[in-house]
Order: C-alpha cells, then sequence, then structure tokens
C-alpha cells in the first residue's frame, strides 16, 4: 500500500514538472506546474499564466483545479506542486483557499525541490479556512 501511495506521489510530482514547461512566465521568469488527482482517479495539470497586469495573473494550483472542476470534478485528494527554482513551493493564500473549497482538510498537498518529495496535509497549510 505503501509502495502504491509513493508511485501516485511520483506521478503527480512527475506530471507536474511536465505541466511546467507550458508555464508562460515572461515577467517573474518563476515556472510552477501542478497536477492533482480527484476521488474517482481523474488528473488534471496547470501552470502559471502571468499576465502584464499582475492581478491577472493564475497561479499554477488554481489553474488544474479550475481544469478539474470545469470537467464536473469537484473532490480533489492530493496536489503535487514544483517550481522552476528548484526548491519547495508552497501554494499562496488564494490557492489554498480554492484547495478548501474543494478538498477535505486531510487532503495531501505534495511539495518537491532536488532532494525529494514533502507531503502536507490541507489542514496544515491552511489551519483556518474561510468558510469551513
Amino acid at each position: 500500500m505503501e509502495n502504491n501511495k509513493e508511485m501516485l506521489n511520483q506521478k503527480l510530482v512527475d506530471m507536474a514538472y511536465q505541466a511546467m514547461e507550458h508555464a508562460y512566465a515572461p515577467y517573474s521568469h518563476f515556472k510552477v506546474g501542478a497536477a492533482l488527482v480527484t476521488e474517482s482517479g481523474e488528473f488534471f495539470t496547470g501552470c502559471n499564466i502571468e499576465n502584464a497586469s499582475y492581478g491577472a495573473t493564475n497561479c499554477a494550483e488554481r489553474t488544474a483545479i479550475f481544469k478539474a472542476v470545469s470537467e464536473g470534478y469537484t473532490k480533489l485528494c492530493r496536489i503535487a506542486i514544483v517550481s522552476s527554482s528548484g526548491e519547495k513551493t508552497p501554494p499562496c493564500g488564494i490557492c489554498r483557499q480554492v484547495m478548501a473549497e474543494f478538498m477535505e482538510e486531510d487532503a495531501v498537498i505534495l511539495l518537491a525541490d532536488k532532494l525529494g518529495i514533502y507531503e502536507y496535509s490541507l489542514k496544515e497549510l491552511l489551519p483556518a479556512a474561510f468558510g469551513v
């Protein structure tokens, strides 16, 4: 069972790195990729998409989540996040709140860097979510 979880984690991280290659980051040059799996086993990816009007920028995590939701999947259980920095890149506050809308508090958030994959629960990253 543990091996299956590790394989799933690695698959999500690999998918997130692939998604990162599509990032549109001409202003910050900071590329981010995300990959998630739904409760029913569907996979979705996303990348950050910047805009000259910074408020119109969308994070990789929200891109992946919105893709899943737009296809009818609202129960998400695990998401991986990677960045071009090579360091762990935790989700921003807005992304954490969006995660709280579609993930249970024990949902898994994976952050990867050059040394490994780190696992957090949504509750650890957002202990007092709005509306929960």
